[in-house]
């Protein structure tokens, strides 16, 4: 073995290092901050470590952010199961069930991806109002699954490409239909695909913030809305400010702790290939 070849491996965990160091840098700060009293906020100290744990401001921010987790995760939750589903049926119709005009749909449904909120965003608010469903919870969901679908239906497109073709044949022998093969061929074998379509989902639908201040209520506000909303209007309680910051990402950083790992196999399966 060269020294070249020696040396490559240490070299790249220091580079790895150090890109997750500057990476996690900002969640330092925000932790440090969240646990210092208002007194000890300030730009010339933000790297120091707090003289004490001031753990009150983060029952402030849960007490202030805990309706508003309720409704994130009462959105995001749906949002990214109907979303995916619904994913998982076209891009089954699109990868094996190919009719005329197909790649066409598939095109024109791919550019949805590409349409700005902004650009939307008075029409989708007329719409709304005129079904009356703006300012509801069941309006944002909506609207989160089907701007999930372009993503989610290209994702398992690609995915079930993989998938031989000769097996839905023997399948269509032996009587089965459309239904009957996704239920029990092509559904089977898409759990890597799930797992990266509903955290891919999920962590769109929690973090989103222009439908959700334009589309709902005070009342009805999901947590990034609410957290934008939360300083006050003469003096910003940093301290408490950040403490929120990390109570309303603490749901998706759950998310990747957890799951991370299948979100990983489900890439390196193929659900983002093609």
């Amino acid at each position: 073995m060269t020294t070249a070849r020696r040396l490559a491996r240490p070299a790249l965990y220091l580079i790895l290092i150090f890109m997750a160091v500057i990476y996690l840098l900002p969640i330092y700060v925000l932790l440090v901050t969240g646990l210092k009293s208002f007194a000890e906020v300030d730009l010339q100290t933000m790297w120091s470590l707090p003289k004490g744990l001031y753990l009150e401001n983060f029952s402030a921010a849960f007490t202030e952010l805990a309706p508003h987790l309720r409704n994130s995760l009462a959105m995001a939750l749906p949002a990214a199961i109907i979303s995916s589903m619904v994913g998982s049926l076209n891009g089954y119709v699109f990868a094996k069930w190919k009719f005329k005009g197909s790649d066409i749909i598939f095109t024109l449904i791919l550019f949805g991806m590409f349409i700005p909120y902004q650009s939307i965003l008075i029409p989708l608010t007329k719409f709304m109002e005129a079904i009356h469903l703006r300012g509801t919870i069941v309006g944002l969901i909506l609207v989160h699954i089907i701007y999930g679908i372009p993503i989610t239906t290209l994702i398992f497109r690609n995915y079930y490409t993989s998938v031989p073709t000769e097996i839905l044949e023997a399948g269509r022998i032996d009587g089965a239909g459309f239904f009957d093969l996704y239920q029990h061929v092509i559904f089977p074998i898409s759990i890597p695909g799930f797992v990266v379509v509903l955290i891919w989902q999920f962590t769109q639908a929690y973090n989103e913030f222009l439908f959700a201040v334009v589309l709902t209520n005070p009342a009805q506000w999901p947590v990034m809305v609410a957290l934008n909303n939360l300083a006050g209007s003469q003096i910003i309680q940093w301290n408490v400010q950040m403490a929120a910051a990390l109570v309303a990402a603490f749901p998706t950083l759950l998310v990747y702790i957890l799951l991370g790992r299948y979100f990983l196999r489900g890439l390196m399966a193929g659900a983002l290939k093609g």
